[in-house]
């Protein structure tokens, strides 16, 4: 059976979330991590990206992004292959690290942006990685407790939204 075609809006606001293959662990380190963050920010410039927050679990990864110039798809598609590159042979492996597609969610308000955010940075702690978000080194809530953009993050539009 077909794939159905994503909905591809220029602009919009995506929550995309990329699970490991069969639930493997996709970052093994910080070197991983960093490896991950750094290629988020290329693409930023590459493509005109604009985060808004993230997440990188061990075994998956949430984020809040809004392509600009070129579709998600292909920047997710450049992102991904580009880090399975780097794991796989860092790690020497072979083959898949993300599970199938990624999934991308249509964000249309406001409102769901700040509740997204809150989500993404209270994931470590549902899953036992911190007790509270701060502790956890992996996601942009440190970003967000600085209140200024910093490290590709654009901090400042969601928390404008406050004031």
């Amino acid at each position: 059976m077909a794939r159905a075609p994503r909905i591809e809006v220029p602009g919009a606001l995506y929550h995309v979330i990329a699970r490991g293959n069969q639930r493997r662990t996709v970052f093994r380190d910080t070197v991983d991590y960093r490896c991950y963050l750094d290629l988020l920010v290329r693409y930023q410039h590459r493509h005109g990206l604009t985060l808004y927050a993230y997440a990188l679990m061990p075994n998956h990864l949430h984020l809040l992004i809004s392509p600009n110039r070129a579709p998600l798809s292909k920047i997710m598609q450049g992102l991904q292959q580009t880090y399975t590159r780097h794991f796989n042979r860092r790690h020497r492996l072979v083959g898949h690290c993300f599970q199938g597609r990624y999934k991308a969610i249509l964000c249309q308000s406001d409102a769901y942006l700040l509740e997204l955010v809150r989500y993404l940075h209270s994931n470590p702690v549902r899953a036992g990685l911190a007790s509270t978000p701060d502790e956890y080194e992996w996601t942009s809530h440190r970003l967000y407790l600085a209140g200024r953009d910093a490290g590709g993050v654009a901090v400042e539009a969601v928390l404008g939204q406050f004031s």
